[in-house]
């Protein structure tokens, strides 16, 4: 016979997350056991197999509830705002604010994703990826000329990434600059300095259909055939 699930099962599996990523944080996933889980979570190790199989199982649970959030919080802002320019400091500030008390979470994404056995790492990778391309849209529709050039689209979409994904390291509630205030700014530093920074780093215009010179050989042949 089947076991029956407690009524707080899912409080209790977000409340086992929750220790893991502060455990993984702190002691590295390697360095984390089951037991030592379980003991801060205050239950037993046999009732911690009730909820996860694995500490792999653990950790990808860990990830997916925290991706999941930060697609669902992005993908909100953006359909608010149709406009390149407003739609980029939305999700810049809703990503921000999505953040927010999940230091642990985060931390342990950058360090303990690749870990994991591959087919659980591309179910991660894709959501991953999902807020990527949310991102590069709305910095293509504010720049127009980056949108015509996949190879500095990149790199302004990742550059303002790393501002975002490592303000943890320094950025502290209530103290100086709020998360909005820095949501904003970061989405200005992009859109405000792109075109000379691209500029700066030497990568060509993309070229245009109707300024595209006519080979010389065929020059020569329309001057014949107009004699």
């Amino acid at each position: 016979m089947a076991r029956t699930r407690a009524i707080d099962y899912d409080q209790k599996r977000l409340g086992i997350l929750s220790q893991s990523a502060r455990l993984f944080a702190q002691h590295g996933f390697t360095g984390t056991s089951i037991t030592m889980i379980a003991e801060a979570c205050g239950v037993s190790k046999a009732l911690m197999y009730h909820y996860y199989n694995s500490k792999d199982d653990v950790l990808f649970d860990v990830l997916a509830d925290h991706l999941k959030h930060l697609v669902a919080m992005v993908e909100a802002a953006a359909a608010t705002e149709s406009d390149g320019r407003p739609r980029l400091v939305a999700i810049c500030t809703a990503l921000l604010d999505a953040y927010r008390g999940a230091d642990a979470e985060h931390q342990v994404q950058i360090s303990s994703l690749k870990l994991l056995p591959r087919a659980q790492q591309d179910i991660l990778k894709e959501l991953e990826r999902r807020l990527v391309t949310i991102f590069s849209e709305a910095i293509a529709a504010s720049l127009p000329s980056a949108a015509t050039q996949p190879d500095t689209l990149k790199p302004l979409t990742m550059s303002l990434f790393g501002m975002l994904n490592w303000h943890y390291l320094w950025f502290r509630d209530g103290k100086g600059m709020t998360r909005e205030a820095y949501a904003l700014m970061a989405a200005n530093l992009i859109l405000a300095g792109a075109e000379d920074a691209i500029r700066a780093a030497g990568v060509p215009a993309a070229a245009s259909k109707t300024s595209t010179p006519a080979k010389p050989a065929i020059a020569k042949k329309k001057a014949e055939k107009a004699r």
